[in-house]
């Protein structure tokens, strides 16, 4: 078969209707600055699936630093990569301040997230070590395992009574190779917005020997009493043996760093082949992550106005019928049952006729039959919004109940 011709039919209901893959569903474009309201396709709608949960992407003293920056430094600066040219004071002020916001020695700053994380558990494992794994990690905690020459156990999403009986696996083949065992979660998962278990998995520290990496990127900046993270929230920083975040959520920006051990760290610094073979961090980034994280550690208004609007959203939802799961963080998941075509009628009409702006989740990324309209509340969004929004879901699921959308002419042309 031909390879292209391949790729088509894997597309599933959009590679069959691709007269909407280039239309209505292609790639969204929001415009305007950042903020609750924004534009799509000409009209102003209500956007709640930005992840600027502190709104620091416009908030005026991270806009006047970026400036500054930008002006100061351009956005060559520092040339090369950080081992060759490309090092600098504020990189290492920046990873002094993180490592100490989030009760770490030391920590490493990363040019990206996805590719950040992927390259650390690419340089921590060898064909010896074994890895067990959440089943929701994130796809670039996912596609890190893929190149692991190793053996990798996964357990059902936040099954502890599971993951005990992979760590038993692992800890039985780690003795026969004569390697160590990772175990990798998430703060926050963002999907679900339920926060990983780790309490839990460190009490099993008691009965195994292995090291804990977790990917907090929607935890950093939200949660715990001072924003360091979803194991500040736990009460674990000190038995987290890696915490991880990106900048593109809560700092509004782009970067991200590893934290942990000395020894490990400078491990990481010579070895993850993402940094030494890219070039360093724009400084105009370097320095409006130190501003944007300043402003984390001095402003706990920008969360408690973030964690105001989440519970308002949250009681409202619930309230009015709508189940959010088992989400426990910022992230807020609503879970209605309907095919792919219903979906994309109900999305069209939440954005068109309601003039509400949120992500849509269907198969294959969650079981047919369901659908997920995922929230993301904000510190500068209001709760005039909230209950916009709240009057906006009663209606679409009433419809979504009635059978409107099933019998609509445009679920039915991008049906399942």
């Amino acid at each position: 078969m031909d390879l292209f011709a391949k790729l088509k039919m894997n597309m599933g209901p959009l590679g069959k209707h691709s007269e909407f893959a280039d239309g209505y569903f292609s790639f969204p474009k929001l415009e305007g600055e950042i903020a609750p309201r924004m534009k799509f396709q000409g009209k102003d709608v209500l956007t709640w699936s930005l992840n600027n949960y502190l709104g620091l992407a416009n908030h005026p003293e991270v806009r006047k630093a970026d400036a500054d920056a930008a002006a100061e430094y351009g956005a060559a600066y520092p040339m090369g990569a950080r081992m060759m040219s490309g090092q600098t004071t504020l990189h290492e002020q920046l990873e002094d301040e993180l490592a100490a916001f989030v009760k770490k020695e030391k920590a490493y700053l990363l040019n990206y997230g996805y590719q950040g994380i992927m390259s650390v558990i690419d340089s921590l494992l060898d064909r010896k070590d074994v890895v067990v794994y959440d089943s929701e990690c994130h796809a670039c905690i996912i596609d890190a395992l893929r190149m692991h020459l190793g053996k990798r156990y996964v357990f059902p999403h936040n099954d502890i009574e599971n993951c005990e009986k992979q760590l038993e696996r692992a800890t039985k083949l780690a003795n026969e190779t004569g390697g160590g065992i990772l175990v990798i979660t998430e703060g926050v998962f963002g999907m679900t917005g339920d926060q990983g278990k780790l309490k839990e998995i460190v009490e099993l520290k008691k009965k195994f020997e292995f090291r804990l990496l977790i990917d907090d990127a929607h935890g950093f900046g939200t949660m715990g009493k001072t924003g360091a993270g979803t194991d500040e929230e736990q009460g674990v920083q000190d038995q987290v043996d890696l915490y991880f975040s990106t900048f593109a959520k809560s700092m509004a920006s782009i970067g991200a760093f590893i934290a942990g051990d000395p020894e490990v760290i400078l491990f990481l610094r010579y070895n993850m082949r993402s940094q030494i073979f890219a070039k360093s961090l724009p400084m105009l980034l370097v320095k409006g992550a130190l501003k944007r994280l300043e402003l984390l550690r001095t402003q706990p208004e920008l969360k408690d106005n973030l964690w105001t609007i989440v519970n308002a959203l949250r009681k409202g939802l619930h309230e009015n019928g709508f189940s959010t799961g088992k989400s426990n963080s910022p992230v807020t998941p609503v879970v209605l049952n309907g095919t792919v075509g219903e979906a994309a009628a109900l999305t069209k009409d939440l954005r068109e006729n309601f003039g509400i702006f949120c992500s849509v989740v269907i198969y294959p990324v969650i079981p047919k039959g369901m659908i997920i309209l995922r929230l993301i509340p904000t510190a500068v969004h209001t709760l005039a919004d909230v209950k916009e929004t709240i009057t906006a879901f009663a209606a679409i699921k009433e419809k979504l109940t009635s059978g409107i959308y099933k019998n609509s002419e445009f679920a039915i042309s991008v049906g399942e």
